[in-house]
């Protein structure tokens, strides 16, 4: 039998290298969902309000982040691309940079139409609270907690599955409530008022068949 030669072995490693590079990416894909980077220009999102940018910023995973800085709105709200999701997991990482009136940060998710539930930290208050949003905003629910310190990062996470809505701050559960008005959407992210604040590693997982 004649022994491979040196240019076929390299052709081999090559071949075998670029497979196990696509299944890695697959693995990563049905782990993880859809993990946006914000190293690049962000395409395909839809900014509803506010001044959103990607910008250098100390700590980030890959030294970039998005940053949102308008400061007269009372909301502000940016759609990501994918979707519209029924079951959905959504994570990311936020800085709340600055703010007097408000330092807050927040998951959109089950965007349709300009409606909208959102979960939010607030560097200025202590709490951790659920809203929806149709034509203005309104509490559903919430829980007291340790305001995230300004200038540092943080985790934020949901799950919304059927009408069961899920809020994590730090890895802490502390929304677990039914709310059925809103069912399918898009997902993005969220600030309020004069908030300055960088997001990081964010991540949408669609949840069974999403």
């Amino acid at each position: 039998m004649t022994a491979p030669s040196r240019r076929q072995l390299i052709t081999a490693a090559a071949a075998l290298g670029a497979s196990l590079a696509i299944e890695e990416r697959r693995s990563l894909a049905a782990g993880s969902g859809v993990q946006f980077d914000f190293t690049h220009p962000f395409t395909g999102w839809e900014t509803v309000t506010g001044k959103w940018g990607i910008e250098d910023v100390p700590g980030a995973s890959q030294g970039k982040a998005l940053v949102q800085r308008a400061t007269n709105n009372s909301f502000n709200v940016i759609v990501a691309p994918g979707g519209p999701y029924t079951d959905v997991e959504v994570s990311v990482r936020f800085k709340p940079v600055s703010g007097s009136e408000d330092a807050s940060a927040g998951i959109v998710f089950r965007f349709s139409e300009g409606r909208y539930y959102v979960v939010r930290a607030n560097a200025l208050e202590d709490n951790f609270n659920l809203y929806y949003y149709d034509q203005g905003r309104r509490q559903i629910t919430g829980a007291r907690v340790k305001a995230p310190a300004l200038g540092q990062w943080h985790k934020l996470r949901i799950t919304a599955e059927g009408d069961r809505i899920k809020g994590w701050l730090n890895d802490q559960l502390l929304i677990d409530h039914h709310d059925g008005r809103f069912t399918s959407g898009r997902v993005g992210l969220w600030t309020k008022a004069d908030s300055i604040t960088a997001f990081d590693d964010l991540v949408v997982s669609p949840m069974g068949g999403g």
